[in-house]
């Protein structure tokens, strides 16, 4: 053979043609000190000859390293809404497909987050605690101190990086919040972005801050700005449903034979609280008494279900709480509009995500699909302090009245605007601290229950057995990882893409599908947010408030 005919051979089949390629020989590359070089990264079974006629060519198979049956994973997580809002539960807000999930499965009423949104996320994709991942704080607050740093690190593989290695395909919707802020601009660096090698995920749609507008949202389709339609139909979490739906279908088409991972994490309800009016005039009245005795009836409510132990004794009021008492009159229909606007949001968020249930049922998939549910990555949020139309003046420590704000509402449409594009509106912290019944204090309070624990319910048809007994073992937002790892029996990785592995913190909670009785495996969890601060052992748990109220 020319010289001239082996180099085509060569760059046509990319394997050299030296003198090692005997019948059965490896086709990789290997220089004369014995150095294997890194390409190709899995030798090819294909053996070239001197003509294409006594070449063989067999394509690689692709390693099967899931159970035939490994189920599809959906995770919805919904943001600020807390223990005593969904009506699933016994709270005054409609949740039809969390009620649809619970009912077709099972949950838990001792589900704990981290109090707040970046850790929550991080803590729930990596299997780790917070601080061991970098996210002590949300992103936009990052500094460089270790645990604070809002980088995810390389030691601490997701589950889109794990799932993915194993063949899963991975899409993310949404909120994301788990980027360093200094790192989100059009230069990245993109490492931590969700589709960045540092993440994992194939596929991102949504948005990469805290919070946005649902309205006119700032959105990214994986590394690329997107301008959402401007018209009046618009709404983000319409549009993260649609999304979702859509790339279901493509993963359908295109990759039937590989199960997905989806993680759906909705800008909803954290502030803006912004819906459609006629989502909010559902529950017009509903909350005319304030949000005292709305505590109340849902606190009755929660014991009549079996939700919570009939003994539990309803937490007081923090001093710092405001009394519905202490609302002059004429500022009572603003306060009672915010909560009917939150209402409306909660419940419109909840009817987008029974779009993906429906149709994983109508592409066939729905009996081998595992779905958590989780309701909140914190507790209600008293981040709009009094109330407000504009929810950065109270988290900016603005100076504001509630008579500013009735004036300012009067030349923009009225209460009929909240909720509305030109609103930024939030409603009053006592709504918060009625949401998470019967606990004390809201979101970013880490040393009680009312910043930490959220309901979780659970369903895969194929897997387990609806039970509507409540699972009373103590779990955390960081057991969901490990839970997946041990119904798909992968061992959480040592090494990944070079790096060993820091150990996972978090706990399986697969023991308890089928045994709402079963003793707790988790035995151990600390809590730690802006100095509150809170350790769970063996049934007891100790505490500390402070020194941030928020």
């Amino acid at each position: 053979m020319s010289a001239l005919h082996r180099l085509a051979l060569t760059l046509a089949l990319g394997v050299s043609l030296g003198a090692g390629l005997a019948s059965g020989a490896e086709p990789a590359s290997t220089p004369n000190d014995g150095t294997v070089l890194p390409f190709p990264p899995t030798p090819s079974a294909s053996l070239a000859g001197p003509t294409l006629q006594e070449s063989k060519h067999q394509r690689r198979v692709e390693p099967d390293r899931l159970p035939a049956d490994a189920p599809n994973i959906l995770i919805v997580l919904l943001d600020d809404v807390g223990f005593g809002l969904a009506d699933t539960y016994g709270g005054p807000i409609h949740t039809p497909t969390l009620s649809r999930i619970a009912g077709e499965g099972i949950s838990y009423n001792a589900f704990h987050t981290t109090a707040i949104c970046s850790p929550t996320r991080a803590a729930l994709l990596t299997g780790r605690n917070h601080q061991r991942v970098g996210s002590g704080t949300i992103a936009e607050r990052a500094v460089d101190w270790d645990g604070y740093t809002g980088v995810i690190p390389r030691t601490a593989a997701t589950l889109p990086k794990v799932l993915g290695a194993y063949g899963y395909k991975t899409a993310a919707f949404g909120k994301w919040h788990n980027t360093p802020a200094t790192d989100t601009t059009a230069m990245g660096p993109f490492t931590l972005w969700p589709t960045g090698e540092g993440i994992g995920f194939d596929y991102f749609y949504g948005f990469l801050a805290g919070e946005t507008s649902q309205w006119e949202p700032r959105l990214f389709e994986n590394l690329n700005p997107v301008e959402p339609p401007h018209d009046e139909s618009y709404h983000l979490s319409e549009d993260m449903a649609d999304k979702a739906i859509a790339w279901m279908r493509r993963h359908r088409a295109f990759a039937p034979d590989k199960p997905f991972f989806m993680y759906w994490a909705p800008g909803a309800a954290h502030g803006p609280h912004h819906v459609a009016k006629e989502w909010a005039d559902k529950y017009r009245g509903r909350f005319d008494d304030g949000w005292d005795l709305l505590r109340e009836r849902t606190f009755e409510q929660q014991k009549a279900l079996g939700w919570i132990p009939a003994d539990t004794q309803l937490t007081p009021r923090a001093e710092s709480m405001a009394a519905w008492a202490s609302i002059p009159e004429p500022e009572r229909p603003f306060q009672r509009r915010l909560m009917e606007v939150y209402a409306g949001f909660v419940e419109h968020v909840d009817v987008q995500a029974g779009k993906l249930i429906d149709e994983l049922e109508r592409l066939g998939v729905r009996d081998n699909t595992l779905i958590f549910y989780i309701f909140g990555d914190n507790g209600s949020s008293a981040e709009g302090q009094h109330g407000t139309i504009s929810e950065l003046l109270a988290q900016n420590g603005i100076p504001n009245t509630i008579e500013q704000h009735l004036k300012a509402l009067d030349g923009l449409g009225g209460l009929d605007a909240l909720g509305g594009p030109k609103m930024d509106n939030m409603y009053h912290a006592g709504w918060a601290w009625a949401g998470s019944t019967p606990f004390q204090h809201t979101k970013l309070i880490a040393s009680h229950f009312g910043g930490t624990r959220n309901p979780m319910a659970i369903s895969w048809p194929k897997g387990i057995k609806p039970d509507k007994a409540p699972r009373p073992q103590f779990h955390h937002v960081n057991d969901i990882a490990p839970t997946i790892y041990e119904i798909l029996g992968v061992e959480p990785p040592k090494v990944v893409d070079g790096f060993e592995q820091d150990p996972i913190d978090g706990v399986s909670l697969a023991y308890s599908f089928a045994d709402p009785k079963a003793v707790g495996h988790k035995t151990m969890q600390y809590f730690d947010n802006n100095g509150s601060r809170g350790i769970y052992q063996d049934g007891w748990f100790a505490s500390t408030f402070g020194p941030l109220t928020p």
